[in-house]
Formats: structure tokens, sequence, C-alpha cells
């Protein structure tokens, strides 16, 4: 049997903007948009050819506000894998994402913090072959 994490929640302040930033800034794919009524809908995205995905979740209520950006209380909490940082990392910056470091050669790979949108840490990460 196949077991993997399908997808992952990322609590948002709006679904547009959300898409926005990960289908430009981070040029994943838009997998769904579907309308749920009630003003929530499924909003996935996902690099192209990953098995999991992210679920943008639109913000309900002052308790889901107040973790939109600290969704892991300041730590890193999303790794993106890349097989080209130089290349990634160029893009990333072209459109204005905040890398919190210089790359840096780790044992595991090249890697950099940056933020999403609203602060989220990420690390953009090549792993060593």
């Amino acid at each position: 049997m196949k077991r993997f994490v399908a997808t992952v929640t990322l609590v948002v302040d709006d679904y547009d903007e959300a898409i926005a930033f990960y289908t430009g800034a981070l040029r994943f794919e838009l997998l769904d948009d579907i309308d749920l009524g009630g003003g929530k809908r499924w909003v996935r995205v996902a690099p192209s050819g990953a098995e999991s995905a992210l679920l943008l979740a639109q913000a309900d209520g002052a308790e889901q506000r107040a973790s939109v950006g600290n969704q892991t209380g300041g730590r890193v909490g999303f790794f993106l894998h890349t097989d080209d940082f130089a290349r990634d990392h160029a893009s990333m910056l072209a459109h204005g994402v905040r890398f919190l470091e210089s790359p840096r050669h780790e044992p595991y790979g090249t890697v950099a913090v940056f933020e999403d949108l609203y602060g989220n840490r990420w690390d953009l990460l090549e792993p060593k072959a």
C-alpha cells in the first residue's frame, strides 16, 4: 500500500491573493478552485508533478485570522524542493519574494529561508544528489 500526506492546509487572508502568489511567485499549479457556497472554496495548489498539495483555506473568525502567517510559531514550516536552486531563487526574487538570508550550503543541500506573502517561513532547498 502506498501512503503519503496528500494535502496540508494553509490558512490565508484571501483566496485570490493567495492563488496569485502561489501560482505567480512560486510557479505552483492551481489544481482546484471549487465554490462550496457560503464564501468557502476548495482551493488546492502544488508544484508541477508534486504528489502533495496545499489547501488554501481562507481564515474564518478571529482565531484563524490570528494564525495567518504564523502557523508554525515562527519556525520554517514548509520545504520547497527544487532541482535547480539558482533558477528558482532568481525567479522568486524577480517576483518579489522576500528571502531572509543568502543561499547557504549545508551537508543536505543548498538552502535559503524565504517568507510567503503572509510571513510563513519556507526553505527553498536543492537537496544533495
